[in-house]
Order: structure tokens, then C-alpha cells, then sequence
């Protein structure tokens, strides 16, 4: 397969994880990953859980990832894999334009898991937040900074890409969460790209817009950084709270300039949806439509909540793990172990994502 941005990695069963007995064909199993936003450090993390499974499962793993988010190049990348010869493979939904293709892959008997972002229109699996909930958790923690129910003043809402339905859904649970203080002015959401130049220079637009604003809250994973760096420059004036826990995120928190990240698990995001495939081909089945928690992580310079049962840690460490894929697979080996037991365990209908 020629792909511009094609990363082979073929790796063998390690004997410490497996499916039960079955790990001796393992080799013969080839699966595709495709992503969107090439370059992102929390799409990385993702590729790294994925990377980490396939560690694990002793199955050859091939990652192509695609610059900002086009449905067509998804699609077309996704099918490239599976034309190749690839039993399974996961990709992130970038729109409706890719239903129909994905829905005759599955009907060919490719399997395919839906991660990141989905169409619930596609006969496939999912693996991510609940994204309204995330929202609603993101919204009270702004409220409860800005005073409570007494908070006053414009709140600004950015969202990298305009349509893709869990950004949407997590507008609406900040939306919702917001309400609690009706003397706050929501403003948004406003278009503010992915890339990290323009991601940056529409925070910075939309700030010199509304100087007096209260709050500025992103969807998405370059958002934070962003904010952090339009708040330090301007006085810290202020409260900024997003998504995603990479480092520069966190260094943003850790050094005063943004409040809060809501984690969606990128490390369960990338792992999960390989164990599932794998899982399917294994036992020759295939894949249910449902849904996969991949869970929230809560995380300010005062308190890391990391979920999935996973052990307390510091926000030195929640830093240290964002970039260092080694040390965040070994912090996750109890609980990619109990998924190796079944990693079906803990399916929802696929409606429980919005929850």
C-alpha cells in the first residue's frame, strides 16, 4: 500500500496478553487505523493506545492519518486498507459522506469501529465520550468559577469543526450547563479551525471582539493552548476551560492561564477499537452496533480525576503521561488487561452517547 502518510508497524504477540488462547494467529491479522488532524499531539495519543494494542495482540498495525477533515480522503483511506487486504479497521467519522462506503465494507465483511467522532447511521461500533454529558461537566465547572448562579458576562464558545455531531453535542452540554446562571451572555459557537496558527489567531479575533469577555470555552484539542497563551498575554482576565489532555494543554493549566481540560481517554479511544476487531476476527463474528464509554477525565492545577478506575496521580505525572506513550501504556496495563478478558464487556445502545 503507498500512502504519503502510511506508518507501518509490525510487531509480535508478546505472550503477556490475549484473547484467551488464540494469539498464535495473531500474525495473520492486518488492521488499518486512519485518522483525522495529522500532527495533533491528542490524536497522537490516540494512534499511541492503538499502536499499544496492537503491542499487545501481536497483530500487524497500520496508521494513515489525514490533515484537518475531509469525509471523502477518510473514506477513501479507510477503503485503501481494506482493498489491501486489511480484516478490520477503525476511523475516526469526519461525516455522512462516509456511511454509505463504510456500510458496504461491513457488509463485505470488513470490520469496522468508529472512534473520536461518529454517524450513528453506520452499522459499526463506537468507541468515545458521552458528549453532551462531557459538556455538562464542562459547563458547571465554568459556572461554579465564575461565582455559581450569580455569574455575570459574556461567554465565548469555539468549536474547531463546525457540523461534526460530538462537537455539537458537547456545545449543547455546555449550553445546557451555562443556563444555571442566566445573567451570563453566551456567545457562539464561533468557527476556530484546528490547525494550531488559526486555531489561535480566532480565539485572539473573537477576544478583541469582546474584551470584557468573562469566559472563553473550546470544543476542541488545540483550544486550550490557544487560550492560555491570549489569556498570560492579556492579563489573565479570563476563565478558559476545554478539552483534551496533552501537554500543552496541561502546561497552559499548570501555569495559571487556563482553568480546566475534560480528558475523553485517547489511550482507550486507540486501544479499544483494535481489541474489538481483533476480538471479531479472532471468533470469526461479527461486529455489533453499540456504543463504548471510553470515559471522562476531569482535570485542573487542583485535582486530576483520570476515570476508568485508574490509579490517583499527580498533575506532574498527568503531565509526564501526556507525552510519553511507554510510561501511559504502562499506567494503563491493569486496565487493558481486564479488556483483553473481553473487550466487548460494557456495550450501551449506540443513543447512549448522547446522553
Amino acid at each position: 500500500m503507498k500512502l504519503n502518510s502510511l506508518l507501518k508497524m509490525t510487531v509480535l504477540a508478546t505472550g503477556t496478553l490475549g484473547l484467551g488462547a488464540m494469539s498464535a494467529s495473531a500474525q495473520d491479522i492486518t488492521l488499518g487505523f486512519v485518522t483525522h488532524a495529522q500532527g495533533n499531539p491528542f490524536i497522537q495519543q490516540i494512534i499511541d493506545g492503538a499502536e499499544a494494542a496492537g503491542k499487545d495482540l501481536g497483530v500487524t498495525l497500520e496508521v494513515a492519518q489525514q490533515p484537518g477533515s475531509q469525509a471523502e480522503g477518510q473514506l477513501k483511506l479507510t477503503q485503501n486498507f481494506a482493498n489491501a487486504g486489511a480484516q478490520g479497521v477503525a476511523t475516526s467519522i469526519q461525516g455522512e459522506a462516509m456511511t454509505r462506503g463504510l456500510n458496504d465494507l461491513v457488509d463485505a465483511g470488513v470490520r469496522i469501529v468508529q472512534f473520536n467522532t461518529l454517524s450513528t447511521n453506520i452499522k459499526a461500533p463506537y468507541v468515545g465520550e458521552k458528549s453532551v454529558e462531557s459538556g455538562r461537566v464542562l459547563g458547571k465547572m465554568i459556572v461554579d468559577k465564575l461565582g455559581g448562579a450569580e455569574a455575570k458576562g459574556t461567554v465565548i464558545l469555539g468549536i474547531c469543526f463546525p457540523g461534526i455531531q460530538v462537537l455539537e453535542n458537547r456545545s449543547q452540554g455546555v449550553q445546557e450547563s451555562l443556563k444555571a446562571a442566566p445573567g451570563l451572555n453566551v456567545l457562539g459557537p464561533y468557527d476556530v479551525k484546528v490547525s494550531e496558527v488559526e486555531n489561535y489567531n480566532r480565539w485572539q479575533q473573537l477576544y478583541a471582539a469582546n474584551p470584557d469577555a468573562v469566559a472563553m470555552i473550546g470544543l476542541c484539542a488545540p483550544d486550550i493552548a490557544s487560550l492560555g497563551k491570549l489569556n498570560a498575554e492579556n492579563g489573565d482576565k479570563f476563565v478558559a476551560g476545554g478539552y483534551d489532555l496533552t501537554e500543552p494543554n496541561l502546561k497552559a493549566i499548570q501555569d495559571g492561564h487556563a482553568y480546566v481540560s475534560i480528558g475523553q481517554s485517547a489511550f482507550v479511544q486507540g486501544y479499544l477499537p483494535v481489541a474489538l476487531m481483533v476480538h471479531a476476527i479472532k471468533n470469526d463474528k461479527p461486529l455489533e452496533v453499540g456504543f463504548y464509554d471510553a470515559g471522562a477525565q476531569i482535570v485542573t492545577a487542583d485535582s486530576v480525576d483520570m476515570g476508568n478506575g485508574l490509579p490517583a496521580i499527580s498533575f506532574e505525572e498527568a503531565i509526564r503521561l501526556a507525552g510519553d506513550a511507554a510510561a501511559t501504556a504502562e499506567y494503563y496495563k491493569a486496565w487493558s488487561q481486564k479488556v483483553m478478558a473481553d473487550p466487548t464487556a460494557g456495550m450501551q445502545p449506540i443513543a447512549a452517547e448522547a446522553e
